[in-house]
């Protein structure tokens, strides 16, 4: 059976059965077009296509124990700037069938599965960052009692519309020892996660294999207030590709320590974080080892640092450093963590006020592995557990939220960052930034709304597109519920270069109605890394207009 055969299948059983009262139809749609003009500030559009648009078509069907899922994804005549270039054309781009039961559920086509933090293996979507790693096979989930859950998969990840050439294998153990050890108050839970690559290359050297294994053991506890998570990866030796090109005889292992500890309690919360990775990233096919497109990982390795909403807070983002590479750099892994406290002053107080006031505070900081670095041979030396080498990023930042009245509300942010551009972006240059930022917001009667904000950003950096200082605004207004018009600005004026000394302003509204939601903006996007959970994607600088639409059913 063909993909357009199945397609045909899996459209036409939803609505047999739903003619006949039978099973639950459920979906959703999602479209984004842009349109590219020239522009004197931000260039000429040089590529094909200035209209592109990605779109998605999922449909879901619930019958009984059983259900199935199809998405249809097309990208006409060119998948928006920046995307994989295999997402061209229309095509299914995943489904599956499966049964689900209270202790079984088995599942056949494209799998979505996670196996603890996600070290180990993590398959997901992201519409906005181009992420689709899904899993084409198998797999089983077995839930014998309340706390055993086991499960196995084995497949090929996508890659675009097709599938890699490497095979996936993984099994998984959650083991409630709780009840075990009749604990009343006190949850333990263990884990236990095993993934294997398997991916045959056409090479002399032999004593090569073509099995990379990945073994990942866990352990949860929470006890009253106090919340704690440890979690020791191992991964076996592999052969070592660098920028796509397989070196023969270079076989490296790796591995990875997460910790993570919280305490919460009224007024105040605690979360920090601890993890040092080396040799982590692991891709379904080898050769995708220095792809700029977050395609073929099979973990998920996030950058852990305060994820921002303000424009010029989000110029100097963190990207994990998972990976062993010997060009153009020396590096075998990053180590480091965050912490995050959060304080609530009580109400009544001089501090808080009639309404309160919430604190929240974010120190993050990360390093290289320090190891001795073999340049002629392309090698090192067996690396510090807890060594840190070079610095590559440290941030800290402080938000002040306050409610005045019933209809004033302000937030105030600082961001201290230092950035080291030659890790994080093979570029020249340390960057020391400050941003500040100011918002406030008045509600009306009817649900109206005016937020405004104002920020700027001090910075050293000599990047010629980046250098100097920078101002951005946002100003937002709410009709209701449904309707709101926005206009943001980000302005490079302490630029030394006037020529780049360039408004990245943008301007449009939206409509939401029930489940659907329409946007259209005109504007200027800055060149530079967009961030979604730690995960980014590079976007080049451009100008035009964008439209979206979602809704589901």
């Amino acid at each position: 059976m063909n993909r357009y055969s199945l397609l045909a299948l899996l459209l036409t059983i939803p609505f047999i059965s739903q003619s006949q009262d039978l099973g639950k139809l459920s979906g959703g749609f999602e479209s984004l077009a842009q349109y590219y003009i020239d522009d004197p500030k931000t260039g000429d559009f040089e590529e094909e296509d200035p209209f592109r648009s990605n779109n998605y078509l999922r449909l879901n069907y619930d019958y009984k124990n059983w259900f199935a899922h199809v998405q249809v994804e097309s990208y006409e005549p060119n998948a928006i700037l920046n995307f994989y270039p295999k997402y061209q054309g229309t095509d299914v781009g995943t489904f599956a069938l499966g049964y689900r039961s209270s202790k079984l559920e088995v599942t056949l086509g494209h799998i979505y599965e996670q196996y603890g933090s996600g070290l180990a293996l993590r398959t997901w979507e992201d519409r906005q960052i181009g992420v689709n790693n899904a899993i084409r096979g198998a797999n089983v989930k077995y839930r014998p009692t309340k706390d055993l859950e086991f499960s196995a998969l084995v497949g090929r990840m996508r890659d675009g519309f097709e599938v890699s050439d490497g095979t996936i294998f993984g099994f998984n153990a959650e083991v409630g020892l709780s009840s075990l050890f009749k604990f009343e108050s006190t949850g333990l839970d263990l884990g236990f996660s095993y993934v294997g690559r398997d991916e045959d290359l056409d090479i002399d050297n032999p004593n090569f294999e073509s099995l990379t294994n990945v073994y990942s053991m866990r352990l949860d506890l929470t006890e009253g207030s106090i919340y704690s998570s440890l979690e020791y990866v191992i991964k076996g030796e592999d052969v070592y590709s660098e920028l796509g090109n397989i070196i023969e005889d270079r076989y490296f292992d790796g591995g990875a320590v997460l910790f993570n500890f919280g305490f919460a309690k009224s007024g105040l919360g605690i979360d920090a974080t601890f993890r040092r990775m080396e040799n982590m990233a692991n891709f379904s096919e080898r050769d995708e080892s220095a792809n700029v497109f977050n395609q073929n990982f099979i973990n998920f390795i996030p950058g852990l640092t305060k994820q921002h909403d303000y424009g010029l807070t989000n110029i100097y983002v963190y990207q994990a450093q998972p990976r062993l590479t010997f060009n153009p750099l020396f590096e075998s892994g990053e180590i480091g963590g965050q912490i995050d406290i959060f304080y609530n002053i009580k109400k009544g107080t001089k501090l808080g006020g009639k309404y309160g006031t919430k604190l929240a505070f974010n120190f993050a900081s990360w390093s290289g592995l320090k190891g001795d670095f073999n340049i002629t041979e392309r090698t090192y030396e067996d690396t510090d557990f807890f060594g840190f080498g070079e610095k590559y990023f440290e941030e800290f930042s402080l938000d002040v939220r306050k409610k005045w009245t019933p209809k004033w509300s302000s937030i105030f942010s600082v961001v201290q960052t230092f950035y080291n551009a030659r890790f994080i972006e093979d570029r020249n240059g340390e960057v020391n930034a400050t941003a500040i930022v100011g918002e406030v917001t008045r509600k009306f009667d009817g649900g109206k709304s005016i937020r405004a904000e104002l920020s700027h950003l001090f910075s050293n950096d000599e990047l010629p597109e980046r250098a100097g200082d920078w101002a951005g605004g946002t100003l937002e207004y709410n009709f209701n519920s449904n309707i709101s018009l926005f206009a943001t600005d980000i302005w490079n004026y302490g630029n030394p270069d006037e020529n780049r000394q360039v408004h990245y302003y943008t301007f449009g509204g939206s409509f939401t109605k029930g489940a659907t939601r329409i946007m259209a903006s005109y504007g200027r996007q800055r060149g530079g890394l967009v961030c979604i959970g730690g995960i980014c994607r590079f976007v080049p600088e451009n100008t035009g207009f964008s439209l979206s639409v979602s809704t589901s059913f």
